[in-house]
């Protein structure tokens, strides 16, 4: 379930060069990342569309993408209960409760008010009818194909010479999470008895300030940070609607990744540097992004009040 973007692109090509049998169940609105992969197309959101296409249908394991309420996951449990070794399920560490002791870690309190509270719904869920799930809760993700600006919203302000606005102080930390090592990470729960019923956070291994962020990106842009300014402010003294000034949340957010490294004999292969190069060279280059029309218009508002 959700084969064919991000995530689902990478798994996709990953399963299948790992020899596994792949079928994507998607609208038919992108192509499959692999030729010749299987594709059933149907809409998840109509649950007559899984009960009907996937009915006869038998799968070892079943990768569960882009659910996002328990709505969009519990027809397809149900269509499938008894029937499947392994349901995998995309969560987010975006569930957890802000929390002064940190890194986050697998069984921290979850933030009943959070935007993602129907990933941890889906995940009770799943915890509580008897399903033979995994749970990955994974912190920003990155890489090439990102459909979230992310690191593409710093090469923006990279690419051109601008100045990055930064809400705060710059050191709150965060954490980024390369693609492919999640997609990597995904795979080797397949055929893992002791990832049964487990939730592991998955991302990179270190964490990094808002500023160290920006530093990075400039590098990765193939720039020097001494070229740059980065310009700190109080969110709070600004309204800025329903526009976006800053693409990530100004809190702390990083989450222990020792579980997965544990259990799955993971490790990531990307560091953040070598990752944002990936992205830079690979997805926001290759795309010609570097030359299109970006709206400044919120960066111009932070500049002239500071």
């Amino acid at each position: 379930m959700g084969g064919t973007r991000f995530i689902g692109v990478y798994l996709t090509r990953l399963l299948v060069n790992q020899g596994h049998e792949v079928v994507l169940f998607n609208r038919g609105n992108k192509p499959a990342p692999i030729a010749g992969v299987q594709e059933i197309h149907g809409d998840r959101t109509n649950p007559a569309d899984i009960t009907e296409k996937l009915k006869g249908e038998s799968f070892d394991a079943i990768f569960d993408n882009n659910g996002r309420e328990l709505s969009d996951t519990q027809p397809l449990v149900e269509a499938f209960h008894g029937k499947v070794e392994h349901f995998v399920y995309m969560s987010s560490a975006g569930v957890y409760l802000k929390s002064d002791q940190m890194p986050h870690i697998e069984g921290d309190a979850v933030d009943p008010k959070s935007r993602h509270k129907g990933k941890h719904e889906t995940e009770t869920y799943l915890a509580h009818h008897d399903v033979p799930f995994t749970s990955i809760r994974p912190t920003y993700i990155y890489g090439p194909q990102n459909y979230n600006d992310l690191e593409a919203w710093f090469f923006d302000r990279i690419v051109r010479d601008r100045p990055i606005p930064i809400p705060g102080h710059g050191q709150h930390f965060t954490q980024f999470g390369h693609v492919d090592d999640l997609a990597h990470a995904m795979s080797l729960l397949l055929g893992n008895p002791k990832a049964i019923g487990q939730i592991y956070n998955v991302s990179g291994e270190r964490f990094v300030t808002f500023d160290g962020l920006a530093k990075a990106c400039i590098v990765a842009a193939g720039k020097s940070p001494d070229d740059f300014k980065l310009v700190h402010y109080d969110p709070k003294k600004f309204d800025f609607g329903k526009r976006k000034a800053f693409p990530m949340r100004t809190q702390h957010f990083f989450a222990s990744i020792q579980k997965a490294k544990a259990d799955l004999h993971w490790e990531p292969k990307y560091d953040l540097l070598s990752g944002l190069k990936d992205s830079f060279q690979h997805d926001y280059l290759a795309t010609g992004r570097d030359k299109a029309e970006i709206d400044f218009s919120v960066d111009d508002e932070i500049l002239a009040a500071i």
